[in-house]
């Protein structure tokens, strides 16, 4: 059993890889056997410290994610590196907040382009590879709001949205071709992009209320879920959206 979840030999690019949620899913990634290429707008040092120290093979490649033109790019140097890419985590991006009736097409366009746009163009350029040779998983990081509406973060919300009806498009159309395309919707996880929510003192107590964990998540939370959906033992798993979330969604 123990051999369905080993990720020796697999090539795994993730984006977003410098700190939070793509670094705890890179370091599980790692920790199963797999190499990472870490890929985003900062570079992400201490993650491929920390998964050379495992043993693993580890490279740092520069993409500004918030751009379609940086796709390719990335891909072809991730290639050049390492001959392969087994594994595709989209975790890279980014969320503003503001009422709706404030919000500005600038804040749209850019939580959009990163979150969904370029989300979609990795998937394809990665998934022609994948398709070529017959296998391969691909991760997306949906959201809570995958689900759920939220408040004071519209792009957001449709984002993850797409993300989730996007998940299963793809994995309706690469099932047959030997790809498994799933997604992981983290609850309330302590990172950079929930710091202001964590330091509002009545919006932290309601959260807190709400998830029956009684916590808030680590990112390291997310590895088991990550190191499942990239492995053999998720083989017939397929469009699945699967809610890491301490019971948020139960409640």
């Amino acid at each position: 059993m123990a051999g369905l979840f080993d990720l020796s030999g697999k090539v795994a690019l993730v984006t977003g890889a410098n700190t939070g949620i793509g670094q705890g899913i890179a370091l599980a990634l790692a920790e199963a056997g797999a190499d990472i290429a870490a890929a985003g707008r900062s570079a992400a040092d201490a993650t491929v410290g920390k998964v050379r120290v495992l043993g693993r093979k580890s490279e740092n490649f520069a993409a500004d994610l918030s751009s379609v033109g940086a796709v390719q790019p990335l891909v072809d140097s991730v290639l050049g590196e390492f001959g392969r890419i087994d594994i595709l985590v989209n975790n890279a991006g980014i969320i503003r907040r503001a009422d709706a009736v404030d919000f500005t097409e600038e804040d749209w366009d850019a939580v959009m382009d990163t979150n969904l746009k370029t989300l979609f163009f990795l998937c394809q350029s990665v998934g022609r590879h994948m398709i070529a040779r017959g296998s391969g998983k691909i991760i997306n990081i949906a959201s809570m709001l995958t689900f759920q509406g939220g408040i004071r973060v519209p792009s957001y919300t449709a984002s993850k949205s797409g993300v989730g009806g996007l998940t299963k498009l793809l994995a309706n159309e690469w099932a047959a071709k030997g790809i498994q395309v799933n997604a992981i919707a983290p609850g309330y996880i302590e990172t950079n992009n929930t710091a202001a929510l964590q330091g509002d003192e009545m919006r932290n107590r309601q959260i807190m209320e709400r998830i029956p964990a009684g916590r808030w998540g680590d990112p390291s939370d997310l590895g088991g879920a990550a190191v499942f959906l990239a492995s053999s033992a998720s083989n017939y798993v397929q469009g699945h959206i699967l809610a890491v979330d301490g019971g948020w969604l139960a409640r």
